[in-house]
């Protein structure tokens, strides 16, 4: 994570300077809060599914698949409504001595909390595939996401279409993640009699 800031921070100091630093670091807070309430839920589903990956129980565990896959969609869909719906009130907290940048935090909170939206499924396809005890796919899905993805987004977007690519580069980072997810998830479903 201290990488992919230090690639956010230069090519936010290239496109924008230091403001762009500034609103960079409230999204982080807010995204911080967003993404652990959704790693919340799955560090306490993981036992849960473990165990009933364990213990045999197909029944148990397709339910619990469904059931946790449908709660980190529905979670990170609210969390985008909210933080749109409270961007600016966010925003003010931490640079509302600054109306010109309290906007474009505004603005850039907007694009960047789309990502919520697709968080969630690698977020649980990390934990889950962790939970059935395969350490292997889950550092994958987890190492691609957070580090692969984004870095190559946050460098590339930028270029095409200019400082908009920093805030949406973790969507497209997002949506990437989401798709190898689900790729493992159908891929592995009959091998671990989940789905």
């Amino acid at each position: 994570m201290s990488l992919v800031s230090m690639v956010y921070n230069f090519q936010l100091m290239v496109y924008t300077g230091p403001d762009g630093v500034a609103i960079y670091g409230v999204i982080q807070y807010v995204a911080w809060i967003a993404v652990s309430l959704l790693m919340g839920f799955t560090v306490g589903s993981s036992p849960i599914i473990s165990y009933h990956y364990g213990a045999k129980n197909s029944a148990e565990l397709k339910g619990l698949f469904r059931t946790c896959l449908g709660v980190m969609v529905a979670g990170g869909v609210l969390i985008t409504v909210l933080v749109h719906l409270f961007a600016h009130p966010l925003a003010a907290v931490f640079v509302g001595y600054d109306p010109s940048l309290c906007e474009m935090t505004v603005a850039a909170l907007g694009e960047y909390s789309l990502a919520f939206i697709f968080v969630g499924v690698s977020i649980f396809g990390s934990a889950f595939f962790t939970a059935l005890n395969n350490g292997l796919v889950s550092a994958l899905i987890s190492f691609l996401r957070t580090l692969v993805f984004e870095c190559a987004a946050v460098m590339f977007l930028p270029a095409i279409i200019g400082v908009d690519g920093i805030w949406l580069s973790i969507v497209v980072a997002e949506i990437a993640s989401m798709f190898l997810t689900g790729g493992f998830l159908v891929g592995l479903r009959k091998h671990y009699d989940y789905a």
